[in-house]
Order: structure tokens, then sequence, then C-alpha cells
């Protein structure tokens, strides 16, 4: 009697071919598998840890005060010479404006005659460091001997204790706004920048002012003494100023010293 054969005697190209095939099949199904699982784990956890390439930053200066009433600070950075500060001294007077100029060190140990004429005359002297550095690329302690030494040198001119800080440069970090406060300093940047510095010229800086878009009540307004066409804008700024209903005031006097918060855009805001 003639035996059976079994299947696989019967068709053994077409079960090696089967095999073969199936193999390949599953390989691919399991390669996929992974790579999806990979690409599922990767997104599911950068949407949990997003990669933050500008971390945000818990300590802010102040760049402007909410408040109802229609006034600005004007402020003026001091750390060139003093040629002009007869010319400014005598537009604020004229314009019944009070300001604030952030001295350095240095300018205070050059020009003590300046310092007696910036006080007598009503403005507030605040500290611009000792050595007109940038605060951020020093340690803590070079940072508080930058902010007391210069203190020390208008204390000594003036006997009055300076309260708000300005950053050279208006480079900020966390520990530079921190160690001002252990000083007993508010620390003050600016919301509208003149960009007198650049020697573009009158009608640039009285353009860059009246059209900053932070143009508002509470805004802090940079100048710089020493820069070329600052004294001779500064008449007709004030002037313009004063006709969009603007009165000028110290930056002691603009902002709150206590029960306070500070938003992204460093606006400060009474507490409520």
């Amino acid at each position: 009697m003639k035996q059976k054969k079994s299947p696989d005697a019967l068709f053994p190209e077409i079960n090696t071919s089967y095999m073969q095939t199936m193999t390949v099949i599953l390989l691919t199904a399991v390669c996929l598998y992974v790579a999806s699982a990979n690409h599922l784990r990767t997104t599911t956890s950068a949407q949990i840890t997003p990669t933050l390439s500008n971390p945000v930053r818990s300590e802010l200066p102040i760049y402007s005060v909410e408040t109802n009433k229609p006034v600005v600070a004007l402020t003026f950075d001091a750390a060139w010479g003093d040629e002009d500060l007869t010319d400014i001294l005598a537009t604020l007077e004229a314009h019944n404006a009070t300001a604030t100029f952030f001295v350095s060190g240095d300018w205070v140990e050059r020009y003590p005659d300046a310092i007696q004429a910036i006080h007598a005359a009503g403005h507030e002297l605040g500290n611009h460091g000792t050595n007109h550095l940038h605060m951020p690329q020093i340690t803590q302690e070079e940072m508080t001997s930058e902010i007391m030494t210069c203190h020390q040198q208008v204390y000594a001119l003036t006997q009055t204790n300076m309260t708000v800080f300005r950053a050279p440069y208006s480079d900020w970090n966390d520990q530079v706004v921190t160690v001002a406060k252990s000083c007993g300093y508010s620390s003050i940047n600016q919301s509208v920048d003149s960009v007198d510095w650049k020697d573009y010229g009158v009608e640039s800086i009285i353009h860059t002012v009246m059209e900053d878009p932070d143009l508002e009540n509470g805004a802090i307004i940079l100048l710089h003494n020493g820069a070329t066409y600052t004294g001779a804008a500064l008449d007709e700024l004030l002037t313009r100023l004063e006709a969009e209903g603007y009165s000028f005031v110290t930056v002691s006097d603009l902002i709150y010293t206590d029960n306070y918060t500070i938003d992204h855009t460093g606006r400060q805001f009474p507490a409520s």
C-alpha cells in the first residue's frame, strides 16, 4: 500500500518561502512598533517637561509702575562727563521737573561738585555701581562692594542714603536684584529708552521717547547726561510730554516699596 505523504513533504519549497516571508513581516512589525513607541515616549516627555531656551527669571527689576496718575519718572545715568549738567538742571527747573540721577562711583569721585549740585537742586541720587561693571559677571561679594562703595561715596558728600539702584548696561540677573535688596535698594530698570547714547540727534531722542508704545502713566524714561544731544533735546522733550498731560516725579516717589507685585514685563502693581 502506497504511504500517504505529509503536506511538508508535498510542498517543501512553498513552506520554506512562506516561513521566510512571515519572518520578514513579523520583524518589520516589531521594528515599526518599537519606533512608534519611542516616538510617543519622546513626544509625551517633551510635552510634560518642555525645553526652555530662555528660563523664566524669578527676580525682576522695576521697569514701570501701575498708577492712575499721569506721571513719569525721568532718569539720567551719569557715568561719563558733566559738561551738560548745568543745562540739564536749568531745563528741569524751568519745567518744575524732578528727576533721578543714577551715578557711578567713579563719576562721583571725578565730579563731587556735580553731586552737590544735583542734590541741592532737589533731585534724587541713585546708585549705578562703583565702576560701571556688568554685574552678573562678578561674584555676590563684588556686587555688594560695587553697590555699597558708591553708596558711601554719595553719603559722604550729601549725608543722604540712596535707595534705588540701576545696574550698568541694564544687565540683570536674579542675584543682582537679590544683592541690591540685601543692601537696602529697590532695583530699577526702564520702560522707555531714549537711546540718546547712540548720538542720533535731537529729533531722534524726542521721537524715540514720544513714539515708544510703553510711554504711559508710570513709565520710567532712560536718558544720559554727558551724551552729545540730550541736553539740547531735553526742553522740547519735556514740553511735548507736558502737552500729553504728564508731570514728572522721582523714581522713589513713583515706586512702591512694600505690598506690591511685579509682572513678567517688570511692571510693578500695588498688592490688592
